[in-house]
């Protein structure tokens, strides 16, 4: 996150999928395994709220991915006018590509920016975290 705090790149999210990474972090699989506090779970998505840029006015996509929750992951991306989903999901990254919108790993992302040169004056990279729990 050192990057975005350098303002190398932003991350982009909306409502929906804090909404899902909240569902999901409190569901009986995850609870069973990792007993989150609800608390705890409320005060992580308030921070995510405050810590990245919230996108709205997201389009409405349908069948884009394998796994249609992931669609919303897409959408904000869409919004956000984001060059990259950085996630290890894999419906997402066997999507590819989506309207310009490159599907790569944190590793891969963490090589494009290393591959940057330091001091240039080009815009930000948009990244939409498309992690998932």
């Amino acid at each position: 996150m050192q990057g975005a705090i350098d303002n190398r790149f932003t991350c982009s999210l909306s409502e929906d999928i804090i909404a899902e990474t909240t569902r999901l972090l409190l569901s009986p699989r995850l609870q069973q395994r990792y007993g989150y506090d609800p608390a705890d779970v409320e005060a992580f998505g308030s921070g995510l709220r405050a810590s990245f840029d919230l996108v709205t006015d997201i389009p409405l996509l349908s069948g884009v991915v394998r796994d249609p929750n992931d669609d919303m992951i897409v959408a904000c991306a869409v919004a956000a006018s984001a060059d990259y989903v950085v996630s290890r999901d894999h419906d997402l990254l066997s999507l590819e590509s989506y309207d310009g919108i490159t599907m790569i790993t944190p590793e891969a992302f963490m090589a494009v920016l290393r591959d940057e040169t330091d001091g240039s004056d080009e815009e930000p990279i948009d990244a939409d975290d498309g992690e998932k729990a």
